[in-house]
């Protein structure tokens, strides 16, 4: 098991055995690089523990702990974690502000107790088998485990193509769960695993709490921003941060000058193709700051090389393409540096996304007759050319109008996501239609929308983006392309102060009419230059459509060919046959249906084999 997870911790290696419990971990060293070999235990070794990622508030944590009477042997944040444990149980995460995966092993009580961080920054997935609980930080240790069946979930795989992502607590895998983040799990062999909710997203007050002027919001965010990226340049070791030139990973870069106190190490990367590049800004951007700026280009051929291997970095399918433009740039940085700072979360925190607009947008647009919408706007909007540059309009209007009439929730996730409803009916074979008879992977985004506490329409758009994309997309692809070259990814934005502060400012001082990232934008004012807080949001996307017409067709036609799809056993070729047909001759963009098949298939020839291939029924699992 840990040799497939050698890429997250090439430094150094450790394992704890007793009667119960096996305990192993990889360690990427970055805190305490002499000292902090892991497992570690308290005082008396009956406590073990073994961690994945970083506590930010270590020291405090630890001078506390000291004064009640702990002893350390090291000067690690893994120590503080078995110290806290002994001082407040299971209540301990509640203490911590980081991003984190653990493990306890507890002596006495005969107790395995795992926690995931609040909001998913680090990976966790398990499963009980052969009386067992097994653990790991990717869900490859599990592929590779003897107790555990290769059976895929049907509900996983449906809500992959719904989503294009596997959301918590699903995994692709039948059996292994995702702990869901924000909670803990105890396992003490009798009772099984039983999972608690520590921590939850809670954007109702921002509805609800004291009333704040937008100067007062703007300076108390101020504040706590530049404190949080304080907190998070914590390191032993070289650290820099990803600049694309947008606002987020730009406000990351500045306030790590402010705070650094000397130089800092920026890197970006520039695509050939024009209106995916954004190059220039991150330059302009270093320039205006002052960083150290490295950029590397990226070939179109390196990306495509980069194809065929996607497999091998996800161990866990991932319908979002940029996944290879994040692999490259961390390939690139770790040349230079262990750890890399970047701007994943602003969106969430601050409406950063177009749909936020579009959902303001519809309100306006459903006053227009119906008779008007279907029988005009409509027939006129999919009559429009198909463009593949970078967020065409196009492809933004069609998606729009696609979705308009739906209820919040579906139309939300048919503007994100790949499969509609009526498309996975006509994808699935019979069987396995059958098979998910009564599910519906939208279930899950329309209980976060409605499980809210937050009472206004966008708020509770955002509260289901921080349940099901930030974690199970952004953040899971952040991780994977950044461990798979043995660097450390940070997201201060996500920091807790940060977090549960930005959780209580009001909507409308996030999406003020249709400006995105208002108190943000506000925050960087003569910070930024002008043009980099006010320039749109571009996104960090690939021209697959271009691609899949041209350079990757070959690639294509050979991963979704007749064979393979019909040796998978999911889906009817017919329909897959439409797809490529339908986008190879420009009468409809199928850029999202085709990379979301494409990286299923190529997951499934490199994890599942066809002699050890089964599904069962769906999981039933609560979210």
């Amino acid at each position: 098991m840990l040799a497939t997870i050698r890429h997250r911790g090439p430094d150094d290696e450790g394992a704890y055995f007793d009667d119960h419990v096996a305990l192993g971990m990889r360690r990427l060293s970055i805190i305490d690089v002499a000292g902090g070999h892991q497992p570690i235990a308290n005082e008396d070794e009956t406590c073990w523990v073994v961690l994945n990622g970083e506590i930010f508030n270590y020291r405090e944590l630890r001078a506390q702990l000291l004064e009640r009477g702990h002893q350390f042997r090291t000067h690690t944040d893994t120590e503080v974690i078995v110290h806290a444990y002994e001082e407040w149980g299971e209540a301990c995460p509640e203490q911590l502000n980081g991003q984190f995966a653990f493990a306890i092993w507890d002596k006495p009580r005969q107790r395995l107790f795992l926690a995931r961080d609040r909001v998913g920054i680090k990976p966790l997935y398990y499963t009980e088998a052969a009386g067992n609980l097994i653990f790991g930080s990717e869900l490859r240790v599990f592929l590779t485990h003897p107790a555990v069946p290769r059976e895929l979930d049907l509900a996983a795989v449906d809500a992959y193509l719904t989503y294009e992502h596997v959301p918590a607590p699903l995994s692709i895998i039948r059996g292994v769960a995702k702990l869901p983040p924000g909670c803990t799990l105890t396992y003490d062999g009798p009772t099984g695993a039983r999972v608690n909710r520590y921590w939850d997203v809670d954007l109702s007050l921002s509805e609800t709490g004291e009333a704040k002027s937008e100067g007062e919001w703007t300076e108390m965010l101020a504040d706590t921003f530049r404190r949080s990226v304080r907190m998070e340049l914590v390191s032993d070791v070289p650290l820099g941060v990803f600049l694309s030139g947008g606002l987020d990973s730009s406000a990351i870069a500045a306030l790590m000058m402010q705070e650094a106190g000397g130089s800092v190490q920026s890197f970006s990367i520039a695509f050939e193709d024009a209106s995916f590049d954004e190059s220039p800004f991150a330059r302009q951007v270093a320039s205006h700051l002052g960083t150290l700026h490295r950029q590397e280009v990226l070939s179109q051929q390196m990306m495509w090389d980069l194809v065929p291997q996607l497999a091998d970095i996800l161990d866990e399918p991932l319908g979002d393409s940029s996944v290879i433009p994040s692999y490259l740039l961390s390939r690139f940085a770790r040349r230079h540096v262990t750890v890399a700072l970047g701007g994943d979360g602003g969106d969430e925190l601050f409406a950063g996304y177009s749909t936020l607009q579009a959902h303001r947008l519809t309100g306006y647009y459903n006053r227009v007759p119906g008779l008007l919408r279907h029988l005009l706007i409509g027939p006129l909007v999919n009559a429009l050319p198909v463009s593949h540059n970078n967020l065409s309009f196009d492809f933004k209007a069609k998606r729009f109008v696609q979705g308009a009439d739906e209820p919040v929730h579906i139309r939300h996730h048919q503007w994100l996501g790949s499969f509609t409803q009526a498309e996975k009916a006509a994808l699935y074979r019979p069987e396995v239609a059958a098979a998910l008879k009564g599910q519906d992977a939208l279930d899950m985004a329309a209980a976060y929308y409605r499980g809210s506490r937050a009472t206004s329409e966008l708020n509770r758009v955002l509260h289901m983006d921080m349940k099901l994309y930030l974690e199970s997309d952004i953040l899971m692809k952040v991780d994977r392309a950044s461990m798979a070259n043995s660097l450390e990814a940070r997201v201060p934005f996500l920091n807790l102060e940060m977090l549960e502060l930005a959780n209580q400012v009001p909507i409308e001082l996030k999406l003020k009419g249709f400006t995105r990232k208002y108190l943000l934008r506000r925050i960087m004012k003569g910070v930024l230059p002008e043009n980099i807080i006010n320039r749109p949001k571009k996104g960090f996307n690939i021209p697959v459509a271009k691609w899949f017409r041209h350079e990757l067709k070959g690639l294509l036609l050979d991963t979704l060919s007749r064979d393979r799809v019909q040796r998978q056993g999911l889906f009817r070729y017919e329909a897959v046959e439409v797809l490529l047909s339908q986008h190879f001759s420009g009468k409809r963009d199928n850029r999202k249906q085709l990379w979301t098949l494409l990286v299923l298939q190529l997951w499934y020839d490199r994890w599942i084999t066809p002699q050890a291939a089964k599904w069962g029924t769906p999981s039933n699992n609560d979210y």
